[in-house]
């Protein structure tokens, strides 16, 4: 893994991890820090261990062996590529988030449904929103949280055009707003667009990590160069 002299106002640590399942290692990460003070981008090929990184910061599953450190009182919100709605309306939807923070009233989630173009929608049968709108109405639910570390799989995989500029607006507003991001994307221009800082990953380990524009234009790792080369090619 290449190392570049770091310095970060919050950051993650990550000693030791270790996540495998079904006798198969999908995070081999012996120390890594990974920057909690700007826009961070998770790349890399289909089954590399992004989404079970996302996881592993959010709490959501516990390494085989290591440790996790923040560097800062953390507050995440995950939002994963497949969030299923139930059978009710887009606002009791939104309102499931309740369930985590007792505080969040009916006030602020009218708010939030109207600041993401969905007030007018509330009433409306969630599972029948389009793909852009039922990923904006789970990264309302996740910005009612007001985390200070925002976790996105995948956030506009399978959206057309204007539903992926419209949740890109929503990421960058998070991040105005005090909440960082980090999020995985097979979109490389999209990543250029966002991110700050880039984790490339392969393999369940962490090849290399820096910031974006030098990363995209010399990679150090041969499997990063390649893995820009296929996706650059099939974009």
């Amino acid at each position: 893994m290449v190392n570049h002299k770091e310095q970060f106002g919050r950051f993650i640590e990550l000693k030791d991890i270790t996540v495998a399942r079904n006798g198969r290692t999908i995070l081999n990460i012996p120390h890594a820090l990974i920057p909690a003070d700007r826009i961070t981008a998770c790349i890399g090929p289909n089954g590399a261990g992004k989404t079970t990184l996302l996881k592993l910061l959010a709490g959501l599953i516990q390494p085989d062996t290591g440790t996790v450190q923040f560097s800062f009182a953390s507050k995440t919100a995950l939002v994963l590529h497949h969030n299923p709605m139930i059978k009710a309306s887009a606002r009791t939807n939104i309102s499931l988030v309740k369930e985590v923070d007792t505080t969040i009233t009916d006030q602020a989630i009218d708010i939030a449904l109207k600041q993401i173009g969905l007030g007018e929608l509330a009433q409306n049968p969630a599972h029948k929103l389009s793909a852009g709108e039922r990923q904006k109405l789970c990264l309302a639910r996740a910005m009612l949280q007001k985390p200070n570390l925002l976790l996105l799989d995948e956030p506009t995989a399978n959206l057309d055009p204007s539903s992926t500029d419209q949740v890109e607006e929503m990421i960058s507003k998070f991040n105005i707003e005090g909440a960082d991001v980090l999020f995985s994307s097979h979109q490389l221009a999209q990543v250029q667009r966002l991110a700050q800082y880039i984790l490339f990953i392969d393999q369940g380990e962490i090849k290399e990590k820096g910031p974006s524009g030098p990363f995209f234009s010399n990679p150090q790792t041969t499997s990063a160069k390649r893995y820009l080369h296929q996706e650059l090619i099939s974009e």
